[in-house]
């Protein structure tokens, strides 16, 4: 089985998704650092070097190879994933994988990425929490309509890492 925690960046994908398979004795694997390890280049200079379009094409390129020829895994995708291509539809329509939508409200996403904005790039120019917020709000209401394709969603607002993970192994027992 393939299991894919999507959700919006900051919403504990890698976190939860290391500590998932190691509870399955699955491997962990995040989807940007494939592609990374694949391109022999970072996502941002990626981005720079070659554009949005291509790092996209190669995100689904990427991303089927996984699904196709890998098993026992915890995948965890970019925020940006769901949103592009077939990519929900490719996931969705795999038996062989079940997704999780890792959803946390805009105000708790806002207060964690503001914290740990000088580490990601396509938010370290905000520069209060008021424009976090702001920015949060909107891509998430575009994003959302994506994010909700997955077969489950987890509120993890006021979960602890454990709830969240017995929640997530409750939908797979």
């Amino acid at each position: 089985m393939i299991i894919v925690l999507l959700g919006y960046m900051g919403s504990g994908k890698s976190t939860l998704g290391k500590e998932l398979a190691s509870v399955l004795n699955y491997n962990f694997l995040d989807l940007d650092d494939f592609i990374s390890e694949k391109e022999n280049t970072t996502i941002t200079d990626l981005f720079q070097s070659k554009g949005e379009i291509y790092f996209r094409k190669k995100e689904t390129h990427y991303l089927s190879e996984i699904i196709d020829q890998l098993d026992n895994i915890v995948l965890s995708l970019g925020g940006g994933t769901p949103c592009y291509s077939n990519n929900m539809n490719l996931i969705n329509s795999n038996s062989n994988v079940v997704s999780f939508y890792l959803k946390l409200s805009i105000p708790l996403l806002s207060k964690r990425l503001f914290a740990a904005k000088v580490d990601r790039p396509l938010i370290s120019h905000i520069n209060s929490e008021e424009d976090m917020l702001e920015f949060v709000g909107k891509h998430l209401f575009e994003r959302s309509p994506y994010y909700m394709t997955a077969k489950h969603t987890i509120s993890t607002d006021n979960q602890s890492l454990k709830q969240v993970l017995e929640n997530i192994l409750t939908y797979l027992i």
